[in-house]
């Protein structure tokens, strides 16, 4: 895992709205926000769409100097060469992942409310985990909720960057940092604001 690509996963970490990709409202994002990484989060099954979409972000991200993560597509990642890939527990292992995106990639993982899966997803290469929902979300309503108290734990025990997820916006994030979170995760907060 390279040092320098682990140094940026802090501040912002963007998903992009489940929905058509709108370039010139990403770009807007990462340039008011100083988002430092963005997840390409499109549930289409239109590969054609995925790989142009995914592509298209990619090339945003390279101007921008944003890490650039696919969600849960390990194939997309390799094909187009992404920086890495983010992973649910219904998605591939890390340990898949890191066999076949190699030890660059970067490897992120859900890890709910779990310290144990974080530990087990450290152990296995990941390269950043993730905790969630910290506040209700609109996006994963029935999420179930971690305490701020889980984050603060996890950074006594993980050597790997802590993303908080869920319910989080400008606001609030500030508590998501104190408890011990390297960046946190938006979806509507940016792109929901941003498009008015």
């Amino acid at each position: 895992m390279h040092q320098s690509l682990n140094k940026k996963i802090n501040g912002i970490y963007a998903i992009t709205p489940n929905e058509p990709v709108n370039l010139t409202l990403i770009e807007k994002v990462i340039i008011k926000y100083k988002v430092s990484v963005i997840q390409y989060r499109h549930k289409t099954t239109d590969e054609i769409i995925k790989y142009k979409e995914a592509k298209d972000i990619q090339q945003l991200c390279s101007i921008h100097n944003t890490l650039f993560i696919l969600n849960d597509d390990i194939n997309l990642a390799e094909k187009i060469g992404a920086d890495g890939v983010h992973l649910g527990k219904n998605d591939e292992s890390v340990l898949t992942a890191r066999k076949i995106l190699g030890n660059r990639a970067i490897i992120g993982a859900s890890c709910y409310d779990d310290v144990n899966l974080a530990i087990q997803a450290q152990e296995d290469g990941a390269s950043y985990v993730a905790f969630g929902a910290l506040f209700s979300s609109i996006t994963k309503p029935n999420a179930k909720h971690c305490g701020l108290d889980i984050i603060t734990k996890a950074k006594h025990i993980l050597n790997i960057p802590i993303i908080g997820i869920g319910g989080l916006n400008l606001d609030n994030q500030q508590l998501a940092y104190n408890a011990g979170c390297d960046a946190v995760a938006m979806i509507n907060a940016l792109f929901k604001v941003s498009s008015k």
